[in-house]
């Protein structure tokens, strides 16, 4: 899809005073370390190299802005949870993340990667009680789905879905299998977050029977 392959990098931001300007739409992507962020964000974009892949999971330490054009970004958020840094640093990041999720106002919608093997961890659910009250929409990306047989991936799906009604209760979300090996979910990825950028309209129509 031209909408994701015009992707490109923007700029990277090590704290809060260093973000670029508070304006646009911004699409965010999360996920603890190793959940294949980068990987998901390079196949969506069909660009190979344009999110930085480590071997060493939890290195990078800042959020990376992917131009789209029309004041639209992609955001690579750090990942959590593995890194192997001082505790200053953790809680840097830990405080950066919690910023950006709660104040940003260019923040539009939140793309939440997991390994579908290992979900909603405690640190996946603090995020979304980061996120969750600004009701703002939520797509899941379920990644590594073809370490999973069809059995197995269907119970998961559904025992994930389950729990994440609990936690979100009536905010519009999205739960979509992916594999960045096997590209199963690209297209069903490509066009939720695509309408993370453009939101069905409101209907405006007045309701006859509706109470002044």
């Amino acid at each position: 899809m031209s909408f994701f392959q015009q992707a490109r990098f923007y700029t990277t931001a090590g704290d809060w005073t260093s973000l670029p300007p508070d304006q646009g739409l911004e699409i965010a992507f999360a996920g603890r370390s190793n959940a294949g962020k980068s990987s998901a964000i390079n196949l969506l974009t069909q660009q190979s190299r344009l999110a930085y892949t480590s071997k060493t999971p939890g290195r990078t330490q800042h959020i990376n802005f992917f131009d789209l054009g029309e004041g639209r970004f992609l955001v690579d958020l750090p990942g959590y949870g593995y890194a192997q840094v001082p505790l200053a640093v953790k809680r840097h990041w830990q405080q950066f993340l919690s910023d950006y999720l709660v104040s940003r106002q260019s923040l539009k919608g939140l793309v939440l990667l997991m390994d579908i093997r290992h979900p909603l961890t405690p640190l996946d659910t603090q995020l979304l009680q980061w996120y969750l009250p600004r009701g703002k929409p939520l797509v899941i990306l379920l990644t590594k789905c073809d370490k999973l047989a069809r059995g197995p991936r269907l119970a998961a799906l559904r025992a994930i879905q389950q729990a994440l009604h609990l936690l979100t209760g009536a905010l519009p979300l999205e739960v979509i299998p992916f594999s960045s090996l096997s590209r199963e979910g690209l297209e069903a990825a490509q066009q939720a977050i695509q309408t993370l950028f453009s939101p069905p309209a409101l209907n405006l129509t007045a309701d006859p029977n509706a109470h002044p």
